[in-house]
């Protein structure tokens, strides 16, 4: 039995709320008293995810140039470095937290993560 169970559809839907909330948090939370680039990091990051989404190849991508297991590489890589960001760039305090919660979720959403959308016609 596999521990994936996280659809290329859910992940879409992750995908949107997450990068939302990349953008909109930072004014929230009020990041980057430890350094300025805690709050600039999570916008771009934000930013990224809408494109990279957008350039998927799933539901929710326009273009569809990039194959979903790349898009799931990408996040890998960027779960990586929000975790070792407080330590490269000095983050502290809140700044450091948020990066290291954030990657942590990233990391274990790829972890569950399905390489493809299951056959709904074979379910149940």
């Amino acid at each position: 039995m596999s521990l994936r169970f996280i659809t290329p559809n859910q992940h879409g839907i992750l995908d949107f709320l997450v990068g939302t909330a990349l953008i909109v948090a930072p004014s929230v939370l009020g990041l980057g008293a430890s350094n300025p680039l805690a709050f600039w990091l999570s916008v771009v990051t934000g930013v990224a995810v809408f494109a990279l989404s957008l350039v998927t190849d799933y539901r929710f991508g326009l273009a569809r140039i990039i194959p979903f297991w790349g898009h799931l590489t990408v996040d890998g890589i960027v779960g990586a470095a929000f975790v070792v960001a407080p330590g490269v760039i000095g983050f502290t305090g809140l700044d450091a937290w948020y990066y290291w919660v954030n990657g942590l979720a990233v990391l274990i959403v790829v972890a569950l993560g399905l390489t493809q959308q299951p056959d709904e016609t074979q379910a149940g």
